[in-house]
């Protein structure tokens, strides 16, 4: 216990570009350790790439199909068993259900490996708040998130999104945009708070900086109103004018807003454009449609009202922008809901997080070689209700 405890210290005093080094030096030290990288999911979440800048840093790994993203997609330690005794142990770096990577140490001996695993697997998760932390004064760990180049539009969204996963005891949440190293102007956030969880999915028209500007003034505007507040249907209404009052109707931008009280299920919806909901049931996949209202921006001081939408546990409730639906196959047939249920049932038994991947891909083969015109979002939310006694 010593031990964990002079690895936490450590970790919360070291510059916050030097994390590594710091808990490299400590596994080395107290826990008998050969080495140890810190892996991280790049954007696009194919590879998991080192932190290390060492001369002699190993290269990334495969998400799907090495033991690091073997942890990855568990959410479980892992060890793999090397060369001579020796033992590698992978282990999940995670806060709240956001998966950023995976730490790996290396051990001399399996049982030292064994031995110390729980007292690991603590050090990781106080490893991971430590990244976001850092993360505001080092771009040490952006910089090994980027297996290519992004464009200036896709840095904007990237640092706009809240996340790309959440977990608390009433839901399970996880999103994706593709492309994820040229964005157009898709986007997702959500709030989490004690009795309420509130989610936006947005498709902006346009590309590049253009898109990326128009859902930043839509995106801050809607934070700036659920700040003050107010309710999902005044957000709206002040977000329309805000985009309205720079733009004057030449661009506007879609959503889909729901506004969760977590006790109940219950939900206040403003649907104000063309994103899309599909919602798993019982083993049944089928499309819910709202009231289509004006997406914001397009008129002057227009008024939105919301809607009521009740989730039962059990329910997952998929969301998609038009990038998705809309989107054609090398003959020009649109992918379309009966595509998108499918892929949503040969999903089902992933966990929240690891759908809208899966799901992306499948719509990449849809697609065929030609390059996207459009973002593609997903956002999966798996509802399992509000625990007796909370």
């Amino acid at each position: 216990m010593k031990r964990l405890v002079a690895a936490e210290r450590a970790l919360r005093a070291a510059a916050p570009h030097g994390l590594l080094d710091v808990l490299r030096a400590v596994l080395i030290d107290q826990y008998g350790a050969e080495d140890a990288e810190l892996f991280l999911a790049d954007y696009g979440l194919t590879v998991l790439r080192p932190v290390s800048a060492r001369r002699h840093a190993p290269e990334s790994v495969s998400l799907y199909s090495s033991p690091a993203g073997r942890a990855f997609g568990s959410q479980s330690p892992y060890r793999e068993a090397l060369r001579d005794g020796r033992a590698a142990l992978h282990l999940p770096v995670s806060v709240r259900g956001e998966r950023l990577g995976v730490l790996t140490a290396a051990f001399p001996e399996s049982d030292l490996a064994q031995q110390h695993q729980s007292e690991l697997v603590e050090i990781a998760d106080v490893l991971g708040r430590e990244v976001l932390v850092a993360e505001r004064d080092t771009d040490v760990y952006l910089q090994a998130r980027r297996r290519d180049r992004l464009t200036l539009a896709a840095e904007m969204q990237w640092q706009l999104l809240p996340g790309r996963s959440c977990s608390r005891p009433e839901y399970d949440l996880g999103a994706q945009l593709e492309p994820a190293y040229d964005i157009f102007g898709d986007n997702f956030d959500w709030s989490a708070g004690a009795d309420h969880l509130m989610l936006y999915v947005t498709n902006g028209m346009g590309e590049g900086i253009e898109a990326s500007l128009l859902t930043n003034l839509a995106i801050n505007a809607l934070r700036n109103a659920r700040r003050a507040g107010i309710s999902i249907a005044d957000q709206a209404a002040l977000a329309d004018q805000a985009v309205y009052a720079h733009y004057r109707g030449r661009c506007y931008l879609s959503v889909l807003m729901f506004d969760f009280d977590l006790a109940t299920g219950r939900a206040s919806v403003v649907d104000a454009g063309s994103p899309q909901l599909l919602r798993l049931r019982d083993g049944v996949v089928e499309r819910v449609d709202f009231e289509a209202q004006l997406p914001l921006g397009m008129f002057e001081e227009t008024d939105y009202v919301a809607q009521e939408f009740q989730a039962v546990p059990g329910d997952r409730l998929v969301f998609v922008s038009d990038g998705v639906h809309a989107v054609a196959s090398p003959k020009g047939e649109a992918y379309g809901v009966a595509a998108l249920a499918r892929a949503i049932q040969s999903t089902r038994l992933l966990p929240a997080a690891d759908v809208p991947r899966a799901i992306l891909r499948e719509l990449s083969g849809y697609r065929g070689e030609h390059l996207p015109d459009d973002d593609a979002l997903v956002l999966c939310l798996d509802w399992h209700g509000r625990p007796a006694g909370r």
